[in-house]
């Protein structure tokens, strides 16, 4: 099984929207720096992580999230997520990563600010 990553930027209205798709683990390390390089090249408010095409995520996976989470907390920036299946939710709410970013069902109500997902 071929363990594949892509990541692509967006932005709207001030939010940087970085897709994800595929697997997020070790081998993603590079392409998300470089997404979140680019997403935040150009002054973007806040950061949303769009879930919503990823098959996986391992712990590795969890610790890259966790590595954007601390840059863009640094630099002031909210960062939401939209997308993540019910098991990654949990994940979410587990490794307490939902403390610190705002998650929801999908971009429409992540970019509206409205109908956050239960935590927990």
């Amino acid at each position: 099984m071929s363990a594949t990553f892509e990541a692509a930027v967006r932005r709207e209205r001030g939010v940087a929207i970085i897709d994800l798709r595929g697997e997020v683990n070790a081998l993603a390390g590079p392409r998300l720096e470089a997404a979140y390089a680019d997403a935040m090249s150009e002054a973007a408010e806040s950061l949303l992580l769009n879930f919503s095409e990823v098959d996986y995520i391992n712990s590795t996976g969890i610790a890259l999230i966790v590595g954007l989470l601390a840059k863009a907390r640094a630099t002031n920036r909210p960062v939401l997520a939209c997308g993540l299946s019910e098991h990654y939710e949990e994940i979410f709410t587990i490794t307490r990563l939902s403390d610190f970013m705002s998650i929801f069902q999908d971009e429409a109500s992540a970019r509206s600010g409205t109908t956050a997902a239960p935590a927990g």
